[in-house]
């Protein structure tokens, strides 16, 4: 869930074998690794800008403004939940498994 929002749903197992919505993504790259040499060479995922206003929320998808995927349809239309695999939902326009095309993102 993001500002309300779910972005995700599927089981633990599944969240955290093939996370699809890149802010799910960003949560599992925080969560520290027990085993020390795993930990010092995993990738995290560190967002940037600020969290908006959940009173005021941008328009389209609300994670767009620190989504590194955002692309100027994100913010003209909300994403809806959709299956991407059995018992899978997602809502981004972009998920994790599809290539992105950086010139196509709003400034």
């Amino acid at each position: 869930m993001y500002l309300g929002k779910v972005v995700e749903v599927t089981t633990a197992e599944e969240l955290h074998a093939a996370p699809a919505h890149p802010y799910t993504e960003a949560l599992l790259s925080a969560v520290p690794e027990p085993d020390p040499v795993l930990e010092r060479t995993r990738e995290r995922i560190v967002l940037e800008g600020d969290v908006p206003s959940p009173i005021n929320p941008p328009s389209g998808c609300r994670f767009r403004t620190r989504c590194a995927r955002a692309e100027m349809r994100c913010a003209e239309e909300e994403p809806v939940l959709r299956e991407v695999g059995q018992g899978h939902m997602e809502a981004c326009h972009f998920p994790n498994d599809v290539p992105v095309d950086i010139a196509a993102r709003p400034s």
